[in-house]
């Protein structure tokens, strides 16, 4: 073998199977069943000597990364204060009509730049979906509006977003989210 690359032990259970599958079988003309060959016998196990208490750099499990934090509803009085226009939406992002490579894409850096910026509530719109596709699609329509939810809800993005709920009517409703966004560095 090239590379360096060690071939595969076959235990002893599996060359007998292999043998009575090969007994079922009728050779080619001219050609007799293969003598099974002996496979080498597996190393054996190293002697082991008495342990000697471990060190702490070899027992110390590295750090875990903390799990993301859980995802907050909007308070209702903030949810109130967006939909009458008392408390200004920082930034919005429109991604409807584009590929879900495409939107995720923007969804992502849009998200980042808006944390960068100090931003506290942004607004996606996904749109709602093409009309007469939930025939094609099941029961809701709307690649996107079922997507960027999922989007926002995964580990990665939670450095990034606190919360999301669905738009007020005022917003686009069904078809937008408004997103709060987690201050830069916090967690």
């Amino acid at each position: 073998m090239s590379g360096g690359r060690r071939r595969r032990v076959v235990s002893e259970a599996e060359l007998a199977l292999w043998m009575k599958v090969a007994e079922t079988v009728e050779p080619l003309p001219g050609r007799a069943l293969p003598e099974p060959v002996a496979q080498p016998a597996p190393p054996k196990p190293v002697e082991e000597r008495p342990a000697s208490p471990p060190s702490a750099a070899v027992v110390a499990p590295k750090p875990l990364r903390p799990s993301p934090p859980p995802l907050a509803p909007l308070e209702a009085k903030l949810r109130r204060r967006l939909a009458r226009g008392v408390v200004e939406i920082d930034a919005r992002v429109d991604l409807h009509g584009l590929r879900q490579d495409e939107a995720h894409r923007r969804l992502a850096s849009f998200l980042i730049r808006a944390q960068a910026e100090g931003h506290k509530v942004v607004l996606v719109i996904t749109g709602k979906g093409r009309p007469g596709a939930e025939e094609a699609f099941g029961s809701e329509r709307g690649v996107l509006r079922r997507s960027v939810p999922h989007w926002l809800s995964s580990p990665a993005a939670r450095d990034v977003v606190i919360g999301f709920e669905p738009a007020d009517p005022v917003h686009g409703g069904a078809g937008a989210l408004y997103v709060r966004i987690r201050r830069s560095g916090r967690r």
